[in-house]
């Protein structure tokens, strides 16, 4: 069976869409954001297209489009859509596939579901991305209790940011759970200088194994 994970972090902002671009690239993969809350700017999407240099062909279509950004319960309200989560199924590809969430573990989908109780039914391996500046520890913390509580299997953390050896270690020992890397902040973000950023401060070879 294909490879796939979901992306998902422990707030919003935190830079799991560029995570996401570095993996999908790292991995050959098919990129996917179910829900797109705001279209003014740049979505997720042609961030990831854009910065990862995947092939449009790869760039799977979002299962709901959303002008109005917000979380996704109010922005669908605004917007005058009805989303079910039940409808969310991840699509088949050929190839690896990226899933990415949207904001963090409970943003609300609808007013009745988060995006937790999606990853629950899915059972794909969650990559948790969390940034390592202060506060980030009680934040990964919860969010890898969220997760089991439910179920999901986790694959692992990814930081991102300036290097806190004492916070990625104090995460990895206390939420029992491995350290995949750290992504740098990049001053300049570039496709060039993203995938070289990953390929220093991550295995992707570790990625290739895990089972489906």
């Amino acid at each position: 069976m294909t490879l796939r994970f979901v992306i998902t972090g422990t707030d919003t902002g935190i830079g799991k869409t560029v995570f996401s671009a570095a993996l999908t690239d790292a991995l050959g993969a098919y990129y996917w954001k179910p829900i797109q809350a705001g279209l003014e700017d740049e979505t997720d999407s042609e961030t990831v297209q854009r910065l990862g240099r995947i092939p449009p062909a790869r760039i799977m279509p979002e299962a709901y489009r959303l002008r109005t950004p917000a979380s996704p319960h109010l922005a669908a309200r605004i917007d005058g859509v009805r989303m079910e989560a039940e409808a969310l199924i991840p699509p088949s590809t050929d190839a690896p596939l990226i899933i990415e969430g949207a904001g963090g573990l409970l943003v609300p989908l609808t007013e009745e579901a988060v995006f937790a109780e999606v990853f629950a039914r899915w059972k794909i391996p969650v990559v948790l991305c969390a940034r390592t500046g202060l506060g980030t520890i009680n934040h990964t913390l919860l969010s890898l209790e969220a997760l089991r509580a439910r179920s999901i299997p986790v694959f692992g953390v990814a930081f991102i940011g300036d290097k806190q050896a004492e916070t990625e270690s104090i995460i990895a020992k206390l939420g029992r759970v491995r350290s995949l890397g750290r992504l740098p902040k990049l001053d300049t973000l570039t496709p060039e200088l993203l995938r070289q950023a990953f390929g220093e401060n991550f295995d992707i070879d570790l990625f290739r194994k895990e089972p489906v």
